[in-house]
């Protein structure tokens, strides 16, 4: 019951902040194994948004920024109600963490302090896909996409349930191109609000912009 109202507390928060207008993408021709491909593929980019997390008897919202560099995941999480200021890098099987006390933190020590701070420890290896929109390519998945406008809805792996509520439009990436496939065009629709969830755990995701 204490979950749930933490739950609540959180969306409402995260709720009543400014929130980037949801477009729906336009229909598109190419395939989506061929976008797929592409997105699973990236690995320059940059998001800043907000999360709303409840994990038992946890929940808080925070201010989220994340840098992907090649392998090289840096997540910042800055916001109340427990999670304070916390700096996260991810490389491989390389985890370090620095807190706002400054500690710094790796190996297990750095997978403890994530779960005593959110409740949970985040499989980021697989999240730097799912905000993507595409499944994480190395391990099985089931994936609902829409047939019009070939982009994904929802997404189960690895016993997590990922659910997009609707994409943005940013400058470039996949489907850059014109219509004469010579210059820039709209530009990548990528995810702008999702939830990922399992047993215990739900984290709803707002994103504010996306930049290469």
């Amino acid at each position: 019951m204490r979950s749930r109202w933490l739950w609540a507390v959180t969306v409402a928060v995260i709720a009543g902040c400014r929130t980037v207008p949801v477009q729906q993408p336009p229909v598109t021709s190419q395939p989506w194994d061929v976008t797929r491909s592409e997105l699973q593929a990236r690995d320059h980019f940059q998001l800043k948004g907000r999360v709303a997390v409840a994990a038992g008897n946890n929940g808080f919202n925070a201010a989220l920024r994340w840098t992907q560099t090649g392998a090289r995941s840096q997540v910042a999480l800055q916001g109340p109600l427990g999670v304070g200021g916390v700096q996260i890098t991810a490389d491989g099987d390389t985890l370090n963490v620095v807190t706002s006390r400054g500690e710094h933190l790796d190996s297990g020590g750095a997978h403890a302090e994530l779960g005593d701070r959110l409740g949970f420890d985040p499989p980021l290896s697989s999240l730097r896909y799912w905000i993507l929109g595409v499944p994480d390519p190395a391990m099985p998945s089931k994936e609902t996409v829409d047939p019009r406008q070939q982009w994904l809805q929802s997404l189960q792996q690895d016993g997590w349930q990922i659910d997009y509520d609707g994409y943005m439009p940013t400058g470039k990436g996949p489907a850059e191109k014109g219509a004469d496939g010579a210059g820039p065009g709209a530009g990548a629709w990528l995810p702008a609000k999702m939830t990922v969830q399992r047993s215990g755990v739900r984290v709803r995701l707002i994103v504010d912009g996306w930049s290469s």
